[in-house]
């Protein structure tokens, strides 16, 4: 978060709980041709990362002695680079062009699913050299969102943000529902080795949309150094309860939730359900309510967005229970389908209120500089 932010004399109400702004009312935000290469990239880049996902738990189980611990470090490695590097990562998106800091993530990300495929189909992977890259491609990833969030106000008009962040994440939300079956047949058939390496082709082609795009130019802010706008970030989440205890909420989600569902889900359908196969519907059950929760979010904007971020991520924060139950797979399918409704409005509520507020902030500046 800006450190320029409150000294621009942004409301201090937001500090509480973010205030509902005004949308854009029923207008296309794919009529910006930059908004649509930025979604083109976007939906290739999304079923690598879902591919990603189904691919790196056999990735890891194919080295010779890995079990299902080391799949926890793996993903757990990613997770914690992601969670220690985000806020550097949002300064340097005010500091850097975002689109630069995307195409970098980007390459970065693609060099290292490269790496990785090369290593598996070579028969030299170790555990320790994937935690190595995991560590990497989180860190790289952490610098991709803020970059991103900010520059999709410089492809949409003001007051779009909304529907914009909820169309990306319905790409996102559409790859949940076909890439665990994509995945499961591209692991049978080339391997997690092959896997990795369509992964790294989507990082690729989501880089060469990146190399094409011109965004309008970014709103001026007012620079200082490194340290004291990283400082600044951090008065300005301390200054807003609603931001700071999102943030927390958000590292717990990730920390404790996502690596429980990724490890413990795989580990128990191979377990007590049907293997790969009760996996991918539950995969797929969650993608299909994430799908209905971006499609919600498209038109509705909530007048108490603080309260709608809370409810719905206290609803997502159930997918470890539910994922690592005894109950049948057609009840884990459905509950899953719940979480993924709370998931897909709760970040793309988060994400617009951010933006939103960043926007007010660079009006408020740019105007007192007048």
């Amino acid at each position: 978060m800006p450190a320029h932010w409150h000294s621009a004399g942004v409301s201090t109400a937001t500090h509480v709980d973010p205030e509902p702004l005004p949308g854009p009312g029923r207008v296309s935000v794919l009529r910006h041709p930059p908004f649509r290469l930025l979604f083109a990239g976007q939906a290739l880049s999304a079923v690598g990362d879902r591919l990603f996902l189904v691919a790196t738990p056999f990735a890891v189980l194919a080295i010779p002695g890995a079990d299902a611990s080391d799949v926890g470090l793996v993903i757990g490695a990613s997770a914690l680079s992601l969670a220690v590097c985000v806020l550097i990562g949002g300064v340097v998106a005010d500091r850097v062009p975002r689109r630069l800091t995307m195409l970098v993530s980007d390459v970065v990300r693609g060099v290292v699913q490269a790496i990785g495929a090369a290593l598996l189909l070579t028969d030299r992977a170790t555990v320790m050299q994937f935690v190595v890259l995991m560590l990497v491609y989180g860190a790289a990833e952490a610098f991709f969102r803020p970059a991103m969030l900010g520059l999709i106000p410089q492809v949409v008009d003001p007051g779009e943000e909304q529907p914009a962040n909820a169309l990306l994440a319905l790409t996102a939300n559409v790859s949940m529902v076909l890439a665990p079956a994509i995945g499961g047949v591209l692991v049978a058939v080339i391997g997690p080795g092959g896997s990795l390496a369509v992964d790294a082709a989507t990082f690729a082609a989501s880089a060469l949309s990146l190399l094409m795009l011109r965004p309008r130019p970014a709103a001026p802010v007012e620079r200082s150094s490194f340290a004291k706008d990283l400082a600044g970030g951090f008065h300005e989440v301390r200054s807003r309860s609603w931001v700071w205890s999102a943030m927390l909420a958000f590292s717990a989600y990730h920390a404790l939730v996502l690596p429980a569902v990724f490890v413990l889900g795989p580990l128990v359908a191979s377990e007590i359900r049907d293997g790969a196969t009760s996996w991918g519907w539950i995969s797929a059950g969650f993608g299909a309510g994430a799908v209905a929760g971006s499609l919600v979010a498209l038109r509705w904007q909530p007048s108490r967005p603080g309260l709608v971020i809370g409810a719905t991520l206290s609803v997502a924060s159930a997918q470890g229970w539910i994922c690592a139950s005894s109950m049948p797979t057609w009840a884990v399918t459905g509950l899953e389908a719940v979480t993924g409704v709370g998931v897909s409005i709760c970040f793309t509520v988060w994400e617009t209120q951010l933006q939103q507020l960043r926007s007010l902030a660079c009006r408020a500046s740019t105007t007192s500089d007048h």
